[in-house]
């Protein structure tokens, strides 16, 4: 059964809840302070650079930690190295610390030392931390009569802040999840154009689920071109339905591994008419997986336009000369303006029924006033394509069951696209929701 998830209710509370990002710091900044409580420390003398660690390196992914960690640890090495050599150089050279300015200098230049060997360390992201940690040990001097002391005592701070960080984010409390069911979203309903990137909070909540083992398959209305440029940050695993629903597209091979084409006797037939209504037209075909965009007719400067702009991208090929196969036609798009491209598909219509062919008038976003005119296959169409998808997942899981989740009155801001996910958050993590009956689910998310 086909289960859809009506988002419309646009109420913000402003209060957001307790990540579990925030929850898993706390924990760890508390086992930190125990730790050394528990050594003896109290008040002032509690070390804080093992609960600075963990503030720093604590993430929503457990990679992300890895890697602000061993960032924080080389940062703290090259730091503390440097701070050492200048302390134990001010130690058997004494004069150093009655001239301030001396000092002062030698500070300088170990802050630059500190930065540099980063650097060259290959470190460039630790480059600032480095320096940081140098400063905060030479800042202190005369004061420091143990220098090794010291410096093994910070690194040993941040070395424990940096394993209870990933001890404690790799940890993950049990909960029930809807494992078996897969969620179809529209991008549209994430981002308001095909121009436009994921706002940080959408790409984090995104992830977040991606992350989770959510099984998330995002349709789109264009080819990957577009949201292949959006989503690049977006760590999907799920092919994606592209085309209207003409196309399903593996984001990990970056290739097409289906189509619905036009037959082939109703793509010659159109292309015919169109040539003799002398009306110019783009082909888009899927060749060996990857789309192939044929021209027949002359430019007009609208079409160059598009184009010129178009040809740009590594994801698609805008070719001259005869397409490869008619078998290959995927959908036909004719640019104009409103008047120009409305009319046409008033005089179309009638055939195109006949031939068992859909089309649909879309804006495009290259210019103002400029309109498409997109041809398909009368079967193309996402409904389509979901129960392909499907069919294709099941070979796997036979237990898998598609769910929509879309907005009812569209994307109208970021806090749109944050209610969608926060509805598929919850079916997907029953909390509040009634995991047992998912009609009740669906219906608790429309009210």
């Amino acid at each position: 059964m086909l289960l859809s998830i009506l988002t419309e209710d646009r109420e913000r509370t402003g209060i957001p809840r307790i990540g579990q990002r925030i929850i898993k710091t706390a924990v760890a900044v508390f086992l930190s302070l125990l730790y050394y409580y528990l050594r003896g420390y109290r008040g002032q003398d509690m070390p804080a650079e093992a609960a600075i660690t963990v503030i720093i390196c604590m993430q929503p992914y457990v990679r992300d930690t890895r890697n602000f960690a061993i960032s924080r640890f080389a940062g703290t090495l090259v730091g503390t190295f440097w701070g050492l050599v200048f302390l134990l150089t001010v130690t058997f050279l004494p004069f150093i610390g009655n001239y301030l300015l001396l000092t002062y200098a030698l500070m300088a230049v170990g802050t630059l030392l500190s930065l540099y060997s980063a650097v060259l360390l290959r470190r460039s992201d630790a480059s600032g931390l480095a320096a940081i940690v140098f400063i905060c040990i030479v800042i202190a001097f005369p004061e420091i009569d143990e220098p090794l002391k010291s410096c093994g005592a910070r690194i040993f701070g941040v070395l424990l802040g940096t394993v209870l960080s990933i001890a404690v984010n790799v940890f993950r409390l049990p909960r029930w999840k809807n494992g078996n069911l897969v969620f179809f979203i529209r991008i549209k309903d994430l981002i308001p154009d095909r121009f436009s990137q994921l706002s940080p909070t959408v790409l984090f909540r995104l992830n977040a689920l991606l992350a989770d083992g959510a099984k998330i398959c995002l349709m789109s209305e264009h080819a990957p071109a577009f949201f292949t440029m959006q989503l690049n940050a977006a760590r999907l695993d799920m092919p994606m339905i592209v085309m209207d629903g003409a196309a399903i597209y593996d984001t990990r091979e970056n290739a097409y591994i289906f189509s619905e084409n036009i037959p082939p006797t109703d793509s010659v037939w159109l292309m015919k008419e169109l040539d003799l209504m002398e009306v110019s037209h783009f082909i888009y075909t899927i060749h060996n997986g990857k789309a192939c965009i044929f021209h027949q007719g002359e430019y007009s400067s609208t079409e160059k336009a598009v184009y010129e702009q178009m040809r740009r991208s590594p994801y698609r090929s805008y070719l001259e000369g005869d397409k490869y196969e008619l078998e290959e036609v995927v959908y036909i798009k004719i640019i104009g303006d409103e008047e120009t491209i409305r009319g046409l598909r008033a005089k179309l219509i009638p055939e195109l029924k006949i031939h068992g062919l859909r089309c649909r008038v879309r804006p495009q976003s290259e210019g103002p006033g400029i309109f498409g005119l997109y041809v398909y296959s009368d079967q193309a169409g996402q409904k389509h394509a979901e129960n392909r998808l499907m069919q294709m997942l099941r070979e796997k899981e036979p237990a898998l069951e598609p769910v929509e989740v879309f907005l009812k009155g569209g994307f109208r801001s970021e806090h749109d696209a944050v209610q969608l996910l926060n509805v598929l958050r919850n079916s997907y993590e029953p909390i509040k929701l009634l995991h047992r009956d998912p009609m009740k689910a669906a219906s608790a998310a429309e009210k």
